[in-house]
């Protein structure tokens, strides 16, 4: 393979290479003799037996390529989620009756079902900017922003990263540093931790909007193997605060001797839960560290991307994640 075939294999593994601290922030390009746009488009249908959680997402990715290695890149996703979702209950032998979560009404569950609110509802509007140029010969930097907007959820957040070139533009060290700002306000008000489901129409127990604040930061070094291979390292840290539960989610308080849900008694002319239910509570702070390895081989046109992650955090929780994808190029401006 002769050198003249360099640059297009450079090119077709920045273009699928992952972004730091996960969202849209692209890798270094090669610079464009004239600025053009690029569009990218992606749709996902994802659906569960039993007329449970479905999800139609529609994501759009448009970059504009500047002269010196300037580029600005926009994302626009929408997402609709309907069906029904488990409330977190535990499946009982008898019929049980929850208060929706507006507190508006009730709904049943039959026996031995999992019990689950059939009005989930929900649609989700994203949007992302950043920019990217060199900062001398040497640096390279990026700035962005993203927006949230669901029924009851808000997102807002900020994200900045810079990165240097050594041992001849082999090697790349790079840092960078995210903050986010999420708020609930849904209707009825934020129920307090582990207080008791109420009958319908009374929201004595819940509060004012809640919000939680994270902060994420990442080291990383991304090293030219071979003219074909391209491996990258990046260890994440992740510091969230705030309200970190699920204001829809409840437990059941159960029997220590049957395990059985305990009945509350049935008050005439009142609507409410058929046994006893708490709202979750979750800690109020949680510590991420992650580490993320990927290697990307470019094959006659084709590139091959695998990746994995280990996260674990001080909630004793730990989580491997392994990823494989297949990119095959139908030409200079289409791929699979």
């Amino acid at each position: 393979m002769g050198d003249k075939n360099k640059p297009t294999i450079m090119a077709t593994l920045a273009a699928a290479t992952c972004s730091l601290l996960g969202s849209n922030m692209p890798e270094p390009v090669q610079a464009k003799e004239e600025p053009r746009w690029d569009f990218d488009t992606a749709l996902l249908y994802y659906a569960e037996d039993d007329d449970r959680v479905q999800d139609i997402s529609l994501n759009i990715l448009a970059r504009r390529t500047f002269v010196d290695d300037r580029l600005l890149t926009l994302g626009v996703t929408i997402d609709g989620l309907t069906g029904a979702s488990p409330n977190g209950a535990l499946p009982q032998d008898v019929p049980q009756t929850f208060t929706r979560p507006s507190g508006a009404s009730t709904y049943a569950t039959a026996p031995a079902r999992l019990p689950i609110d059939d009005t989930f509802r929900d649609t989700r509007l994203a949007l992302s900017a950043s920019w990217q140029q060199p900062l001398g010969r040497l640096y390279q930097v990026n700035a962005g922003a993203s927006a949230s907007k669901e029924f009851d959820y808000l997102h807002l957040g900020l994200n900045a990263r810079i990165s240097r070139d050594f041992n001849r533009r082999n090697t790349t060290i790079s840092t960078g540093i995210a903050i986010a700002r999420d708020e609930w306000d849904p209707i009825g008000g934020t129920p307090a931790a582990l207080t008791q489901m109420l009958n319908e129409r009374d929201l004595s127990n819940r509060g004012a909007t809640e919000t939680k604040n994270i902060l994420d930061l990442v080291f990383g070094v991304t090293q030219v193997i071979s003219r074909n291979l391209l491996v990258q390292v990046n260890y994440s840290y992740s510091d969230s605060s705030g309200y970190l539960s699920d204001p829809f989610k409840i437990v059941s308080v159960v029997d220590g001797t049957t395990g059985d849900a305990v009945p509350l008694a049935v008050i005439p002319g009142a609507a409410g839960p058929s046994h006893r239910y708490l709202y979750e509570n979750r800690p109020r702070d949680r510590v991420k560290h992650s580490l993320f390895t990927q290697a990307k081989h470019y094959l006659n046109g084709k590139v091959l991307d695998v990746s994995y992650r280990y996260m674990t955090d001080d909630w004793d929780i730990d989580s491997h994640t392994l990823d494989l994808r297949y990119r095959w190029s139908l030409n200079n401006s289409r791929y699979i």
